[in-house]
């Protein structure tokens, strides 16, 4: 029986299992589900009612419709409240440029303008119209010029809401820098704050696609996802990242460098153990998947392998529902060396000839280390294994655009030699 067959017996989550989202393991009866593809408000549902299943507790029918009728009324009036209110800021924020391009005002006058404007609108409507909150709607235009489908003059906000819903809901010509209604306004806020267009659509991209909260955009954004992403991909690749997401087309592009898991919380330490990280990672799994990205499903830790009489343990097995193939993660404190490479090969190979079901891909192999030689990796896998085993530096603080662009340059002076 297939993984997916598996995931269609557990019908209490087949929200989740239609999306690809359960895995079980059948030889221990462990459900493991993709926790980064959905919102944390569904993951926890979800959670609650696997522990229903498994337990065999039950609940009334009665209780169980009318809690799905209000839920639904709320997300809906939740939503219908945001896409109010972020329109309302396009429509400000197209007033006050028009405004500007009217007058033809310098930049002093301005900004005077903006301040009587201000003072005057939190009089009346509050402190949500700030001089700083006024600056970030009026950024929001012109960032999104053509955000609605229909931006009539005169048009009562309600039809301009309900033909930009139905627009973003129906349509297949729907692209990053339009309106979607399960975009909020502190979502849009933390896009602002990305000044490269094609990064700022990546983002707005994968937020639609892995539900993301405004938080975990947030923390997306600052640990520099796009620029890590980017480092693997040609010019090819980086368009798909601006106009589909992170959509990998092969397995280069599924894993980052660095690697990074501030969420933690760990020192940088000398005495720490590569058991203490890999506790400390499947203590913080939802974030760690989070982290590796869209399409991994947690397998296993500490798996066994025995080969005539000698036991090797793997730290972490993974399975990756896009590409269709098992990915074995190996974790190393301290500097990579050419002899872990060859433990991770062994891994591999002996999952391709065992472990692998004639329709997945060939496995992957990823070691996630503090430190590493690129010209060590690159002689020691060689072409043949160069696509099917990867390292990636892991980072217990987030690192800096100048740490990136350091490890880029190295990285582009190997390829040359």
């Amino acid at each position: 029986m297939t993984w997916a067959e598996h995931a269609s017996l557990h019908n209490v989550v087949s929200q989740a299992s239609a999306a690809g989202g359960l895995r079980i393991d059948s030889s221990t009866k462990i459900l493991n589900l993709r926790l980064a593809t959905f919102p944390l408000s569904f993951q926890h549902l979800v959670m609650q009612r696997i522990a229903h299943a498994v337990s065999g507790r039950s609940e009334s029918p009665l209780l169980s419709r009318i809690r799905n009728i209000l839920q639904s009324a709320q997300a809906s009036a939740a939503r219908t409240v945001n896409s109010a209110q972020v329109i309302s800021n396009w429509l400000v924020g197209r007033e006050i440029v028009e405004d500007e391009q009217r007058g033809n005002r310098r930049a002093a006058y301005q900004q005077r303008v903006l301040e009587r404007l201000a003072a005057k609108m939190q009089r009346e409507f509050g402190g949500g119209y700030s001089l700083t909150n006024l600056k970030i709607i009026r950024k929001f235009y012109v960032a999104y010029p053509r955000f609605l489908v229909s931006t009539g003059k005169g048009q009562p906000l309600a039809d301009q809401l309900n033909e930009s819903t139905r627009a973003a809901e129906h349509s297949r010509d729907w692209c990053a820098g339009q309106f979607s209604p399960n975009i909020s306004w502190r979502h849009y806020t933390a896009l602002l704050k990305i000044d490269i267009p094609d990064a700022r659509n990546f983002y707005e991209l994968e937020t639609l696609s892995n539900h993301w909260s405004a938080r975990e955009l947030e923390r997306q954004i600052a640990s520099l996802l796009y620029e890590r992403l980017a480092k693997s991909r040609d010019k090819a690749g980086l368009m798909r990242l601006a106009t589909k997401g992170a959509a990998p087309a092969k397995p280069v592009e599924i894993f980052k460098d660095p690697t990074v898991i501030e969420f933690l919380g760990l020192p940088e330490s000398p005495v720490l153990t590569e058991s203490g990280l890999e506790s400390a990672l499947l203590s913080n799994l939802q974030s760690f998947l989070l982290e590796l990205g869209r399409g991994f499903a947690f397998v296993a830790r500490q798996q066994r392998i025995s080969l005539d009489g000698d036991h090797f343990y793997i730290d972490l097995v993974f399975y990756h529902s896009v590409l269709k193939c098992f990915v074995l993660v190996d974790l190393k404190v301290g500097k990579l060396t050419h002899a872990d490479l060859g433990q991770l090969q062994l891994y591999v190979n002996y999952y391709d000839l065992e472990r692998r079901a004639p329709d997945d891909n060939p496995t992957l192999g990823l070691i996630l280390c503090s430190d590493k030689n690129d010209a060590v990796v690159k002689y020691t896998l060689g072409p043949n294994q160069e696509d099917k085993i990867f390292a990636s530096r892991y980072k217990l603080h987030l690192p800096s655009e100048a740490d990136l662009r350091a490890q880029l340059q190295a990285r582009r002076r190997l390829s040359t030699e």
